[in-house]
């Protein structure tokens, strides 16, 4: 009964002050609007660019290398003693992962693991009087359709074709545009060390990514170990596990198992993933601000109406409304304005959506056109009505806890 009486007090005071009420509501609406549409487009982009680098690349990445060079045998020998050392160099070693077949298979034994491994190196390949600098990567195809999503980045051709082909190389549309180069033609690819072979084009793919469209060329792993001139060597291993979140945890343990550098997508794009933290902060900072000024207007409305109305709550009161009472009506009224801007800042953010949605532009580096991503989620209104919700009642708790300690006597005394 009483929540029903002060939802009718509540309303009949904001009608009155239908002006400024209108005003206050379409603020937080405003608000809410702008908070769905800055928080669907950053968080859209950001879970984008993680699904690119999880499912574009190896979780994991093991190198022929060691994080730290190594020690020198009078260090070892004597760890305690005070010994100085100039123009010294660390121990070179034959490049490539020992025993890697072992290393793949103890991997892929466990659950959930895909492991692979792989031979990369520099080449040229040449076509028509054309050369182009190319990243050669030897690869298992049946491991690697797992690994990456070059097989559906093909346009043509297969990658399983690599298994049947002699001499087969698959690249990318980049590369085949600027060479010339179609399906079933001849490139001449040349090694550092001058080695020349004559391979087959068997595919061709396109990522959207000039970079790897036009310098990057898979290879049965033997044919790159024949054109490098590294028989029986493996310079990476590969690897995706069942939790992309793991890998950096993955990567230690198997680091500290056979001392192989191992790096997880987290690490390599360590930077990258922290700029989001950076622009999400100042994002949500800016778009907080707007709900602040927003909030604003409640309070002034509401502080506006306890200032008029204080004779009307001195009859409240004196008719047996508690101080209780008196404060939720005036937080009723905050919350009446924050539930109205809200359902408005709904409409409001769908319609900005949709106008993002439609929006086409095009990034340097990439041969595609670009859409903005959004994230549609339930979160994003969620989270926008939480906080409209928040910024009215907030506005409104100072101007109704004054109001609850109007004091009767005095003001109908004064009055009379």
């Amino acid at each position: 009964m009483f929540w029903r009486v002060a939802i009718s007090i509540a309303a009949a005071q904001l009608l009155h002050r239908r002006r400024q009420t209108i005003v206050s509501t379409l603020g937080v609406a405003l608000g809410v609007g702008f908070f769905i549409a800055t928080s669907s487009v950053m968080s859209g982009s950001e879970n984008d660019l993680v699904q690119r680098l999880v499912n574009n690349a190896p979780h994991i990445t093991m190198k022929d290398e060691f994080r730290t060079a190594a020690k020198q045998p009078v260090f070892l020998a004597m760890p305690e003693a005070t010994v100085e050392l100039t123009n010294t160099k660390p121990r070179e070693y034959l490049r490539g992962i020992k025993n890697y077949g072992a290393i793949v298979d103890e991997l892929s034994q466990q659950k959930g693991v895909i492991a692979e491994a792989a031979l990369t190196g520099q080449a040229i390949v040449r076509y028509a009087s054309k050369d182009v600098g190319a990243s050669i990567t030897g690869i298992d195809p049946e491991k690697e359709r797992y690994l990456t999503t070059v097989e559906s980045d093909m346009r043509e051709g297969s990658l399983m074709r690599l298994k049947t082909a002699s001499q087969g190389i698959v690249i990318g549309r980049g590369m085949s545009d600027r060479l010339g180069l179609r399906m079933d033609d001849l490139a001449t690819v040349v090694s550092p060390t001058g080695l020349v072979r004559r391979m087959k084009v068997v595919g061709i793919f396109s990522t959207g990514n000039l970079l790897l469209d036009e310098g990057q060329v898979y290879m049965l792993i033997k044919d790159a170990q024949v054109l490098l001139d590294k028989p029986f060597i493996a310079n990476r291993i590969r690897i995706k596990i069942g939790d992309p979140d793991q890998a950096e945890d993955f990567a230690a343990r198997i680091e500290s198992r056979w001392g192989y550098r191992s790096e997880s997508w987290q690490e390599v794009n360590r930077d990258f993933l922290g700029l989001f933290v950076i622009r999400n902060t100042i994002t949500y900072s800016i778009v907080g601000a707007i709900m602040v000024v927003a909030s604003f207007g409640i309070f002034n409305i509401i502080s506006t109406i306890v200032m008029e109305k204080r004779r009307d709550i001195a009859i409240l009161m004196s008719m047996g409304f508690r101080a209780f009472d008196i404060q939720a009506i005036f937080l009723v009224q905050g919350a009446v304005v924050g539930v109205v801007g809200m359902l408005l800042g709904w409409c409001i953010g769908l319609v900005l959506l949709q106008m993002l949605a439609s929006i086409e532009f095009t990034i340097p580096g990439m041969s595609e056109k670009q859409h903005i991503v959004l994230d549609r989620g339930f979160f994003q209104f969620a989270l926008g009505g939480f906080f409209s919700l928040l910024s009215a009642v907030g506005a409104a708790w100072y101007p109704a806890r004054k109001a609850s300690q109007v004091r009767p006597v005095d003001i109908i005394r004064g009055a009379a």
